[in-house]
């Protein structure tokens, strides 16, 4: 029989796509031949908006700035462990002005901020995950963004490889579904942070390349119900049967971009989760 999930309430930080574009190509999803329609952008990203909210969680906003098309990938913003803030360092300069913006967003809200002197992309690469912080390398964030993380938290890092393009990001390729246990593509990761994987989650989710590829593990769970592109039917299927709640919501237009569910959503955490 499933378990009986609880959800936790969360508060997000988002940003409206009202620049959403691509302008240019930093991962192997983009090309500036494809069109963006930002209506439809816009109407995805409400029901995101929507949804969260109607399962009682809280939504705040960022205001997009002009010039900075992927600022609607919010969780790149930051990575948020007990009311402190530890921002980013973009690798592409395309994306820098965004952590401008951001951060001046936390420190109005009085959170404090530590800036890195590393590369590292927020909750791109660096997941909060009960204990400890699962952090991505390879493409974007830097080995020496885990260290300075670990440092300014105090909580263990646990560094993980990529080895897939396509999965350029941490949350692209795994997620946590609540504080014991995570979904992951195994593909997406050299032998030895597969080997960790295992030994960390030896209940974890698995998904398939196909689910990965249409966005699957760039969901966000609240303990009980995931918000989940509803391409990812097989994944969904798997969390259904351990009991947790798909919450199919529609991000594709962000696919043009590399993004989904995950991306757009920054989640600030007043406690550690």
């Amino acid at each position: 029989m499933p378990e009986n999930r609880v959800p936790r309430r969360r508060r997000f930080l988002v940003c409206e796509p009202r620049h959403f574009a691509v302008q240019y190509a930093i991962n192997p999803w983009m090309s500036t031949g494809r069109p963006v329609d930002v209506i439809r952008a816009l109407d995805q990203w409400q029901a995101l908006v929507d949804a969260y909210r109607a399962h009682g969680h809280t939504v705040d906003t960022v205001a997009p700035v002009p010039g900075l098309p992927d600022m609607v990938f919010a969780a790149n913003c930051a990575v948020v462990v007990e009311g402190r803030v530890f921002g980013s360092h973009f690798h592409a300069p395309e994306r820098r002005g965004e952590s401008v913006a951001y951060e001046a967003w936390f420190k109005t809200e009085g959170f404090e901020v530590q800036h890195p002197e590393a590369v590292c992309e927020g909750e791109g690469d660096l997941v909060a995950a009960g204990r400890w912080i699962l952090a991505g390398t390879g493409f974007r964030t830097t080995p020496e963004a885990h260290r300075e993380a670990q440092e300014f938290f105090g909580v263990p890092v646990i560094s993980l490889t990529l080895v897939d393009p396509y999965f350029y990001h941490l949350d692209t390729a795994l997620f946590v579904l609540d504080e014991e246990n995570v979904a992951y593509y195994p593909g997406a990761f050299s032998p030895g942070s597969r080997e960790v994987l295992e030994r960390l989650y030896p209940d974890a989710v698995i998904a398939t390349r196909e689910d990965a590829m249409a966005f699957g593990l760039n969901s966000v769970s609240d303990g009980r119900n995931v918000f989940i592109a509803p391409g990812a039917r097989e994944l969904a299927d798997r969390l259904s049967d351990r009991g947790y709640v798909p919450v199919p919501v529609d991000l594709s237009e962000f696919h043009k971009a590399g993004g989904g569910i995950k991306c757009c959503t920054q989640e600030i955490r007043e406690t550690r989760s």
